[in-house]
């Protein structure tokens, strides 16, 4: 049985912008797109311009070639260092900023199924979401780095 801590896929970069600069990015929905790695977001529908704990917000997404839209709601939140959002799955995309200097910052995003537990985290492995995932979040890392290394300027 996978643990639930091994039920938590993560990646890290160092990005060459202010912590605020990467935060404001991840915390307006609307950008999502721009940085998405996995292919699967398409554009955001509804919700804020930017988001706070509580925030909800939906997305037009695609997957395995079928258009479906999902709602999320904003469920950890620090200003400038930390943002996470949950669907009806249950499971957690979260967005840690660690900032080692005024114009580097480390960003760690994270996929977490911990709340899946029997079947459904069984599913979720043999339908191979947590390899996809990770290489999703290594291009999403890799886009946000040239994102906001542009919007700094």
């Amino acid at each position: 049985m996978t643990s639930p801590a091994e039920q938590i896929v993560s990646e890290s970069m160092v990005i060459n912008a202010p912590a605020s600069a990467i935060f404001n990015i991840v915390a307006d929905p609307r950008q999502h797109s721009r940085i998405d790695g996995s292919g699967t977001v398409k554009s955001v529908t509804l919700g804020p311009e930017r988001l706070s704990r509580g925030a909800e917000f939906g997305a037009q997404m695609k997957m395995f070639g079928v258009p479906y839209k999902i709602s999320n709601r904003v469920v950890e939140f620090e200003e400038g260092t930390l943002i996470a959002w949950r669907h009806f799955g249950g499971h957690r995309w979260r967005y840690e900023l660690r900032p080692i200097g005024e114009s580097e910052t480390v960003v760690t995003e994270s996929f977490d199924y911990s709340r899946y537990k029997g079947l459904p985290a069984k599913m979720l492995e043999k339908a191979n979401f947590p390899t996809k995932n990770r290489a999703g979040i290594v291009e999403t890392l890799r886009k946000l780095k040239l994102a906001a290394e542009e919007d700094t300027a």
